[in-house]
């Protein structure tokens, strides 16, 4: 079998307080990234999903296991992983493409500023910010300060992007425009992505997998959810796909009850192996659709007034 691009084992996370107690936020965890894929994170605060993030990019570290990208073992921060989050973090004094343009010459210090500014162009062009390279932030929508980040960290061609609900801040209409625009630019990168969000629709329309927290302290995988639904899916059609409300309605109990009484100690429950769910129809309701219909015939209906 092929080595997938990310792959957990064992990571947990432990904290020291003040007076000597230990608090194990989450423990044990097991998943797998293939290339390609967009995974989402959901789960209460308290679990430690922003935690599992900065392990998976080398900004913390776990009290144990291991995290490997491409093979090799995660021992701090690379340019082969980018980061956006919930904020732009951009710097204030430099323009939309000298923001980009940082990155980039970071990435690829033996390139003259001829060829950065033709590569940052192309991710500018992509995030359809074309037409805003000398605007400094101060100058930009927050809608427009997130398209900087993520062209920035696309711009280095990083073989991960970690996403921090890097769409919590924005009002619901810009939120659903970008979406849509990651939704796009994945689809034509084929970019790997781990993102995590509390938002069930957010994680329906983006994500090829959905992993889900149990509750902290010592939170842990409780499943990962397959999305069944094409990937050619828009926030215009997500609703009438006959799996959607299967989908939204499985991850809704789950957060809402299944999270809190999660036990990890049934002899069925492997955390090296956490439970592929695939939430379709039911098979009741499948069946009946492939059922023929009846023929309509004889006289019509009466019109009751």
């Amino acid at each position: 079998m092929n080595e997938p691009l990310i792959r957990v084992e064992g990571i947990s996370k432990k904290f020291t307080g003040r007076d000597g107690t230990i608090t194990t936020v989450f423990d044990d965890l097991h998943f797998a990234i293939e290339p390609g894929e967009f995974v989402c994170l959901i789960g209460h605060s308290g679990c430690g999903k922003t935690t599992i993030l900065n392990v998976l990019s080398g900004l913390d570290q776990s009290s144990s296991g291991y995290v490997f990208v491409g093979g090799r073992e995660v021992s701090g921060p690379s340019l082969d992983r980018a980061v956006i989050f919930q904020g732009h973090a951009l710097m204030p004094w430099l323009t939309v493409m000298g923001n980009i343009a940082f990155a980039v010459s970071s990435r690829w210090p033996q390139w003259n500023k001829s060829k950065v500014r033709k590569h940052c162009q192309q991710y500018i062009d992509l995030v359809n910010l074309t037409g805003s390279e000398k605007k400094r932030p101060a100058e930009l929508s927050g809608g427009m300060k997130q398209r900087v980040g993520i062209a920035r960290a696309l711009a280095i061609q990083p073989k991960m992007l970690l996403m921090d609900e890097p769409f919590s801040a924005l009002d619901a209409l810009t939120r659903g425009v970008l979406q849509e625009e990651v939704l796009r630019i994945c689809a034509e990168t084929r970019q790997t992505v781990f993102m995590i969000t509390h938002d069930v629709d957010e994680a329906i329309l983006l994500a090829d997998k959905i992993i889900l927290m149990t509750n902290g302290p010592r939170a842990k995988i409780a499943e990962i959810v397959v999305n069944t639904m094409p990937r050619s899916r828009t926030r215009h059609n997500l609703h009438k796909h006959p799996h959607y409300y299967r989908i939204r309605n499985h991850l809704i109990d789950f957060l809402v009850d299944r999270s809190k009484v999660f036990a990890s100690d049934t002899p069925d429950y492997d955390p090296r192996h956490p439970p592929l769910v695939t939430p379709g129809p039911d098979p009741d309701e499948a069946v009946a659709a492939q059922m023929p219909k009846p023929a309509l015939t004889g006289k019509p209906l009466a019109v009751v007034r």
